[in-house]
């Protein structure tokens, strides 16, 4: 799997958007969302976001594509690790899951697809 996104939980988010900023040269746009979302392209790679958590300092969450999101999930079942939010949409950009392995390590599976959570005409 492709390493695809990441995020980075802040307490502050506009301390933390600064101090990427300022190290890496990266700028951050707002998320036209539900979320308090700020995504940057981050040089080029695979994007990211900050975003305010009250799990701050946890280290970021990594998310890897999955051709198969629902075969993914059972595979993380399958070797150990544990599902800790079932396949949740992304409003016309695909499908999530949180998830730890089996050494507590966080991350996400995603699997683009514009219709998730809009209606099939």
């Amino acid at each position: 799997m492709k390493l695809v996104h990441f995020e980075i939980p802040a307490a502050d988010v506009d301390r933390a958007k600064s101090f990427w900023g300022d190290l890496f040269g990266w700028r951050f746009s707002s998320w036209d969302g539900p979320l308090d979302y700020h995504v940057t392209e981050a040089g080029g790679g695979p994007g990211g976001a900050v975003f305010p958590s009250d799990d701050p300092g946890s280290g970021p969450i990594v998310y890897f594509a999955a051709d198969d999101i629902d075969a993914a999930v059972a595979k993380v079942h399958e070797l150990g690790g544990t599902v800790e939010q079932d396949k949740q949409p992304i409003p016309g950009i695909g499908w999530f899951a949180r998830c730890r392995d089996t050494e507590g390590n966080r991350f996400s599976l995603f699997q683009s697809d514009e219709r998730a959570a809009l209606p099939i005409p």
